[in-house]
């Protein structure tokens, strides 16, 4: 991806201002998951065939990881390292997402479907937040 492009997906082309929105728009997805898990967990646990438990401790789990990644956004200048580690959960909770795809879960075709298309996103914002950070990274030298 060029900077031309991931500028025009951050409709900036600062790389700080693209950098903070990318990470931004990872808490606002993070957190509306979370609390449809935790707000909804019966529901949609019988809707994409996992059990309720799971979703409860899956939403607990990502309201907590989208305050980090929100407080990460919200500072001026986030340190290159709270960066790196998010790129790097995100990209773990891609692989663990699709291994237990594979290994563990029995979903429905529902819960199959959204459990690619989350990690698959979650892959996207590892994506782009790594690419902002280069790209930021680049323009200080």
């Amino acid at each position: 991806m060029s900077a031309i492009q991931l500028a025009a997906l951050a409709r900036t082309v600062q790389p700080q201002r693209m950098l903070r929105r990318f990470l931004a728009l990872d808490a606002v997805v993070t957190g509306a998951n979370a609390l449809a898990y935790l707000a909804l967990s019966g529901p949609l646990g019988r809707f994409l065939g996992t059990g309720s438990g799971l979703l409860l401790g899956v939403g607990a789990f990502l309201a907590v990881y989208a305050a980090g990644v929100g407080l990460l956004a919200a500072r001026p200048h986030p340190p290159a390292t709270g960066v790196r580690i998010v790129v790097e959960a995100n990209l773990a909770w891609t692989t663990v997402s699709l291994a237990a795809l594979a290994l563990w879960l029995t979903p429905t075709t529902a819960g199959a479907v959204w459990t690619v298309l989350q990690a698959l996103s979650v892959a996207g914002f590892a994506l782009l937040q790594h690419l902002a950070l280069r790209q930021r990274q680049l323009s200080q030298d």
